[in-house]
C-alpha cells in the first residue's frame, strides 16, 4: 500500500572524512521506494565532499543544512513543516537523543546502522553487515517492538546488481582483470598505493579498472597516475559499478556497502580496512573465506599489495573458492529484488525477516 508512504525523508550525509557510503546506500533504498509511488526527499548537511548535487541528479529533492549548526533543532524545523510518513536515519552521530524529538512530526522512524554502540528510538532497524553476534547485537539498544532486518541478505543493492548476477560469467580463478575501488572519497589514498603496486606489473597480462568518486580530492592526480601505467583505465563517479564488478577477476577495496556488492557478484577481494567500523565486518567475512584481509590501512605497504596480487595470479583454485564462498555468504534469497525490508516499509505482507 504505497499510499502509506506518501512522503519519506532520509537524513544522511556524505563528506570527505566519512565517505559516500551512507548516502549511496540510501539512494538505493530511495529508488526502490520511489518506484512504488513514495515521494522521497533527502535532508543533508553541505559538508566538504557532500553529494547533494548527485542526489538531485538522481531525481530526489535535497533539503540542505548549513555545514555547521544545531542538527536536532534544524532537522526538527524541517520535519515539522514536511510531516513525512517515514523518516529514515543513516548517520553515526545521531541516536535516540536526536530521534525522539522528531517523533511528533513523523509517522515511523527507520534507522540504518552497523555500529550497535548507541540507543535508537526507531520502529525498524537495518544492519546489513555480517557479525558473529548478529542476533543479539541490538538487544537493549532499540525498543522491544522494533523490527530488525539483520545480515547481508538484507543488503541494499541497486537493480543493476541483480541483472549483473543473472548474466555474469563463471570465474575459474584466473586473474587477468582487476578492479580497484575504495569508496567515493578514499581519504587515505589507498587507490594511489595500489597504483604504485600495479606499476611493478608492467608487461603482465593485466587489465585494470580504477574507479573513484567525484568527492575524491586526488582524482586528477589519480587520473594522471593511471594514464602512466599500461592497461590501467580511470573511471570517475560511475553509474554501472555492477558491470565493473561482474567483469573483474579480482578486486582491491575497502569495507562498507561495497563489501556486499562484491560478495553478491562473487568477486574475490583483497580488502584494506579504512575505518574502525569496517574492522569487525572484514574480519568476519575473512573468517568465512569470502575475502582476504590485508589489515589496517596504515600498516599496508605497496610491497604487501604487490605480494597479494602475485598470490592471486598464482593461485587460481584458492581465488575461485573465495568467490564461491562470497556468493554463499549472501544467502539463497539474495537474488530477490524486492527485499522483506522494502515490503515492510510499504506495509505489504507481514514484513518478517
Amino acid at each position: 500500500m504505497a499510499d502509506r508512504l506518501q512522503t519519506v525523508i532520509i537524513r544522511a550525509d556524505a563528506s570527505i572524512p566519512t565517505g559516500s557510503g551512507h548516502v549511496m546506500r540510501c539512494l538505493t533504498l530511495a529508488e526502490s521506494l520511489a518506484e512504488r509511488g513514495a515521494n522521497v526527499s533527502f535532508l543533508c548537511r553541505e559538508l566538504p565532499g557532500n553529494l547533494c548535487d548527485h542526489i538531485e541528479a538522481r531525481g530526489f529533492r535535497t533539503l540542505r543544512l548549513a555545514p555547521e549548526g544545531n542538527d536536532a533543532a534544524e532537522s526538527e524545523a524541517v520535519l515539522r513543516k514536511e510531516r513525512p510518513n517515514l523518516l529514515i536515519v543513516d548517520h553515526y552521530d545521531l541516536d535516540t537523543a536526536w530521534e525522539s524529538p522528531m517523533r511528533p512530526h513523523v509517522g515511523r522512524i527507520m534507522v540504518i546502522d552497523d555500529l550497535a554502540n548507541r540507543r535508537h528510538d526507531c520502529d525498524l532497524l537495518l544492519d546489513q553487515n555480517y557479525y558473529a553476534d548478529l542476533d543479539s547485537r541490538y538487544r537493549g539498544l532499540v525498543p522491544e517492538t522494533c523490527r530488525l532486518f539483520l545480515g547481508p541478505r538484507h543488503a541494499l543493492l541497486r537493480r543493476e546488481f541483480f541483472a549483473a548476477r543473472s548474466s555474469m560469467k563463471e570465474r575459474d580463478g584466473t586473474v587477468t582483470r582487476v578492479l580497484v575501488f575504495f569508496g567515493g572519497s578514499d581519504s587515505t589514498n589507498e587507490t594511489g598505493k595500489v597504483l604504485d603496486a600495479l606499476a611493478r606489473f608492467r608487461g603482465k597480462n593485466l587489465s585494470v579498472d580504477v574507479v573513484v568518486g567525484a568527492s575524491n580530492p586526488r582524482r586528477e592526480e589519480l587520473r594522471k597516475q593511471c594514464a602512466a601505467i599500461p592497461g590501467v583505465a580511470f573511471h570517475c563517479q560511475v553509474q554501472n559499478m555492477a558491470r565493473f564488478m561482474a567483469e573483474a577477476d579480482f578486486a582491491f577495496g575497502a569495507g562498507g556497502t561495497a563489501t556486499w556488492e562484491r560478495c553478491f557478484l562473487g568477486l574475490p577481494t583483497a580488502a584494506i580496512v579504512l575505518a574502525q567500523n569496517q574492522l569487525e565486518v572484514i574480519r568476519a567475512v575473512e573468517r568465512g573465506g569470502a575475502l582476504r584481509n590485508l589489515g589496517w590501512h596504515d600498516d599496508v605497504t605497496v610491497d604487501r599489495i604487490v605480494a597479494e596480487l602475485e598470490w592471486a595470479m598464482s593461485n587460481p583454485g584458492a581465488v575461485r573458492e573465495m568467490g564461491i564462498r562470497a556468493l554463499a555468504l549472501m544467502g539463497s534469497g539474495a537474488a530477490r529484488e524486492e527485499s522483506p525490508l522494502v515490503r515492510a516499509l510499504l506495509g505489504e505482507g507481514d514484513g518478517s525477516c
